[in-house]
């Protein structure tokens, strides 16, 4: 009898069919011939020799999950004694006979009737017999053979793990291990790719990857920061059929922490900090806490406190709570409000436990002011910051707002806060504030040059209790505008050579400007473009902040011309720029050959150091000739007064300055001998026409009279400008000028006077420069007259 597949009829499935029986050949040892298990017939004896063989045994296979309506047809048995008419019964037994696997006893054709699952059972065991269906007798011995489920891809890959749940530390560096996760698959891993697993990240790129045969997990970033982000979800796919399209897929989540590593420094938020302590505080009792700051956690975060200086390091300790890894601060010795009002401590905060792998992060450090202010009992307002730092530009407008300080109160009641400015030094003067406000104004106007800088003291009180005041100290910084134009840095004496030449530099001038860098570093220097080309000297700006006078020409002579000026032009590089100009003296001087200076001309009259001692006895003497010679005119002049008395008026057709003269001196207001003012103090005693002493007139006017109810409402300024238009209106007299003192005096002039009796006092600006012109006998009266007239120019 034969067993045969009629899986491998269809043509479709000839190459599968084949594969399969090599397969099962390799397992199982199929396709082969099998010496029958022979068992004794009943009445027949054993038979001793080789059996001829009666049917082919083949390994049957059956597709798992077998969904179809009619049963799945698996295979034939065939026996060699079946000719075809039915007269040969096919018997099956062994695992699911009849129930999951039924035969046709006729054809010998078997049929699965269940959907089978290879992950339950992978094959089953059975045993076929052939009898004669007369006689039932066996035609053939009864054999065993295999079934075998074949595999499909119905279960998808599984993490029996997760989720996970992996910690990392942070900042490491990029491809470090995470974890290996693993995923099962049921299918059969020896037949095709059903169990063939790939590995992908569905979440959690760009920071973790995963590798896709071994399905190790890495970082997929550099210094990923805890501080900035600590839990990561990863869901991780494995994926049968090689990934390929049509597998099945399962999924996992893999929950990464970031562990802490020391890479944050602690730092206080604030560098300045204010702490009230009340002279009644006990001696070992804590005052105060102070906290730095730390993003690590753990012993990463934990630091320890240290008061480095200060002047209270004496009377404060600081200790660390390992708790909430503060600072607390204790008091060491009693407080005395009346003695110390405040303290000063520099706070430092360090790490204690330090990785040098991120040293260059560091220092894992930081330190803090700390201002203690004691207090007597209640609390005074105290300043948001201990000091205040403000600027104004020089020369802002009176009332300008420099800035504001605020303060409160710390105690409960919370009580309005009044400021005000302690005017201990003048520097306080200059400033005012508002009392409720704390804004603070300019109350004059600075010059930066004169002052760049101010330091007041502003103090808050409460208006409920103004006894208790705190003080801040400001500073002002007075910023600079470029209101200075530049200037030589020094008074030059230059000095040209007599055989110098032309092109030859003597001398190097700088500039100075009171303004700052910003508004005066770069100087230009240019010679006065208002005045024609100087034909003897030119100018040279080295565009260093400094200049060179060079020479034009060949040969000075001292002689000839002795004193040169050479006016310049000096602009700063501020905005707007100022410019200044300044006139230089060059001296002509004789020379050596190697440009020594020999003599000068001008030595004679003025040297750098002053007259010298010939010159200043020169002119002694000349100011005592002019006073004798002055002395002996005036005594000159009063003799000839006194014996001759002529009139000053000669004739009326003399027209000069009349001048009345008395040679007596009166004894002021109250001697009325020297002159009679009682026509003035009296208006009405003036009723008569007084005429001029100084002519003689022709015609005399009408005299005119005045009631005595008018001349008692005259007062003295009413009948002096009555006085002024009679005798500017009188026809009878020339038009002489005339002196006449009043005892009253007017509104002042703001043209001054215009006489010319002080003309003498005045400095004359007549240019003596043309006295050289007059030759050798006028050089001496040259020489002074011009040398006083450049020292006044200078």
């Amino acid at each position: 009898m034969k067993i045969t597949s009629t899986s491998c009829i269809c043509p479709v499935l000839v190459c599968l069919c084949f594969v399969q029986r090599c397969y099962g050949a390799a397992h199982h040892g199929s396709i082969k011939v099998t010496r029958n298990q022979t068992r004794h017939i009943e009445g027949e004896t054993e038979v001793h020799h080789r059996p001829k063989r009666g049917w082919v045994w083949n390994q049957f296979f059956v597709l798992e999950e077998h969904m179809g309506p009619d049963p799945q047809y698996v295979g034939k048995l065939h026996s060699n004694s079946d000719k075809g008419d039915g007269s040969v019964k096919y018997i099956l037994t062994g695992e699911g006979a009849g129930t999951i696997f039924i035969i046709d006893d006729t054809t010998g054709d078997i049929h699965s009737t269940k959907s089978l699952d290879r992950e339950q059972k992978t094959h089953y065991v059975l045993h076929a017999q052939a009898i004669d269906r007369r006689t039932n007798k066996p035609l053939e011995p009864e054999s065993e053979f295999i079934i075998k489920v074949q595999d499909i891809n119905d279960n998808a890959p599984k993490f029996t793990d997760g989720p996970y749940i992996v910690t990392v530390p942070e900042m490491s560096e990029m491809g470090t291990s995470v974890l290996q996760v693993t995923a099962t698959d049921a299918d059969d891993p020896t037949y095709g790719n059903s169990a063939r697993v790939v590995y992908s990240i569905l979440q959690g790129q760009p920071y973790f990857s995963v590798d896709p045969k071994t399905g190790v997990i890495r970082t997929a970033l550099h210094n990923m920061d805890r501080e900035a982000r600590e839990h990561y979800s990863v869901v991780i796919q494995a994926k049968d059929m090689a990934g390929q399209v049509g597998g099945l897929s399962g999924s996992t989540t893999v929950n990464i922490t970031l562990t802490d590593v020391n890479d944050n420094p602690p730092r206080f938020p604030q560098k300045h900090y204010q702490l009230y302590v009340p002279e009644s505080a006990q001696v070992g009792s804590a005052v105060g806490k102070i906290k730095a700051n730390d993003a690590d956690t753990g012993s990463n975060a934990d630091m320890k406190y240290t008061i480095i200086n200060g002047d209270g390091a004496g009377v404060f300790s600081i200790s660390t709570d390992k708790e909430t890894r503060e600072g607390i601060l204790s008091l060491k010795k009693p407080l005395n409000y009346e003695k110390k009002k405040s303290y000063t401590l520099n706070i430092e905060g360090a790490n204690t436990h330090l990785d040098f792998r991120f040293s260059h992060l560091g220092p894992f450090k930081d330190v803090t002011m700390l201002k203690i202010i004691v207090g007597d009992v209640d609390e005074p307002p105290l300043f948001t910051m201990p000091s205040y730092l403000m600027e104004v530009y020089e020369n802002a407008k009176i009332g300008t707002a420099v800035g504001t300080v605020t303060a409160q109160d710390p105690d409960t009641a919370n009580s309005l806060v009044r400021y005000f400015i302690d005017h201990n030094t003048e520097e306080d003067r200059y400033f005012t504030i508002d009392a409720n406000t704390g804004t603070i104004k300019t109350a004059k106007i600075f010059d930066r040059e004169e002052t760049p800088w101010y330091n007041i003291t502003v103090a808050a009180s409460e208006i409920d209790n103004p006894g208790l005041v705190s003080h801040v100290p400001v500073g002002i910084r007075i910023l600079d505008v470029n209101d200075n134009p530049p200037e030589l840095a020094r008074e030059y004496d230059i000095v040209v050579c007599e055989n110098a030449k032309p092109g030859q530099v003597i001398q190097t001038i700088t500039a100075t400007d009171k303004d700052n860098s910003a508004n005066g570093a770069r100087f230009h220097f240019s010679l006065d473009e208002g005045l024609s080309l100087n034909p003897n000297f030119t100018l040279r700006d080295n565009e260093d902040n400094t200049a060179s006078i060079l020479t034009r020409r060949r040969r000075y002579s001292r002689t000839t011309q002795d004193i040169y000026y050479l006016p310049i032009l000096i602009s700063d590089g501020g905005v707007p720029p100022l410019s200044s100009s300044s006139t230089l003296t060059v001296r002509v001087c004789a020379c050596e050959r190697d440009g020594r200076v020999r003599t000068c001309h001008a030595e004679a009259f003025l040297s750098s150091a002053g007259l010298s001692t010939g010159a200043l006895i020169a002119i002694l003497l000349c100011v005592v000739i002019l006073l004798v010679f002055s002395l002996a005119i005036v005594v000159l002049f009063i003799t000839l007064r006194r014996s001759k008395k002529e009139p000053l008026i000669i004739s009326e057709e003399d027209v000069r300055e009349n001048v009345v003269t008395y040679d007596d001196e009166g004894g002021g207001e109250e001697d009325t001998e020297a002159f009679d003012i009682t026509a003035l103090r009296n208006p009405s005693a003036a009723e008569e026409l007084k005429y001029r002493r100084d002519v003689r007139p022709e015609v005399k006017p009408a005299p005119r009279h005045h009631p005595s109810s008018s001349l008692d409402s005259i007062n003295v300024q009413e009948f002096i400008k009555q006085r002024l238009a009679e005798a500017d209106l009188d026809p009878s007299v020339p038009p002489y000028d005339s002196l006449q003192t009043y005892a009253y005096e007017g509104h002042r002039s703001e043209a001054g006077s215009i006489s010319s009796l002080d003309s003498v006092t005045t400095q004359s600006d007549q240019d003596y420069n043309y006295l050289g012109d007059w030759g050798p006998e006028f050089k001496k009266l040259a020489e002074l007259y011009g040398e006083i007239e450049s020292e006044r120019t200078t």
